[in-house]
């Protein structure tokens, strides 16, 4: 602990002021990086949790110390790490290809209310430097995963075809470059209203292959329509 910042820590206004603004600094920074990759949840909300996490904590406080009210101090922040989970729960999504976007958003605004909860019982430190880990971890290290998808041989394809005569010529495309098929799941959908027939393949590539040219080469065989990576 800082020895300096004690004379910050009391329930004098000074005090409850700079933690407000830890609580805003905090979450604004953690939003920004969520508004910059165009996350669902972003800046503003990033701040009203933090900022509403905060003042959780010192109405507990001010409620224990102030008034001198006969309660616990961390109850009131208890369901503070509970409640936000259904604030989470609306960041995360299920694409269209059944995949699951928005476990990151969420967990970060759950992160974002700790941290505001710490700012609010004035862990200054504390709350600091879970704010760097969390935009370490978002900046530098979601590089190292992507790099590390990069290099990975099983790959998940999802395709658009027209007709089984198109889905052949995908099947012995990946023969032909000796590309084990470990699992296909078959759906059938609409797009403008138009129906649809697609694939997900489950493959696992030779070590000289690359993500980027196996989607190319797919998108460019007849009767193939989108190809996505997922």
């Amino acid at each position: 602990m800082l020895d300096f910042l004690d004379v910050i820590r009391g329930m004098d206004t000074l005090s409850l002021a700079l933690r407000f603004v830890c609580a805003l600094i905090c979450g604004g920074v953690i939003g920004l990086e969520r508004e910059y990759k165009r996350r669902p949840v972003g800046f503003r909300t990033h701040i009203l949790i933090c900022l509403g996490a905060a003042m959780t904590t010192m109405t507990g406080q001010y409620l224990a110390v102030t008034l001198g009210y006969d309660t616990d101090i961390s109850r009131l922040g208890a369901q503070v790490i509970a409640g936000v989970g259904f604030i989470g729960a609306g960041a995360i999504i299920v694409t269209k290809h059944s995949r699951v976007k928005g476990l990151t958003t969420a967990a970060g605004l759950w992160t974002a209310a700790i941290i505001g909860l710490a700012c609010g019982a004035g862990f200054y430190e504390g709350a600091i430097i879970a704010t760097l880990m969390i935009l370490i971890s978002e900046i530098l290290f979601v590089r190292l995963e992507y790099r590390f998808m990069r290099q990975t041989r099983e790959l998940n394809v999802y395709l658009e075809y027209d007709s089984a005569e198109d889905f052949e010529r995908v099947t012995a495309y990946l023969h032909t470059r000796r590309i084990r098929i470990n699992d296909i799941e078959f759906g059938k959908g609409k797009k403008n209203d138009e129906p649809k027939t697609y694939a997900v393949f489950s493959v696992r590539l030779s070590q000289k292959e690359k993500h980027d040219g196996i989607i190319s080469d797919l998108s460019a065989i007849e009767g193939i329509g989108s190809v996505e990576e997922l």
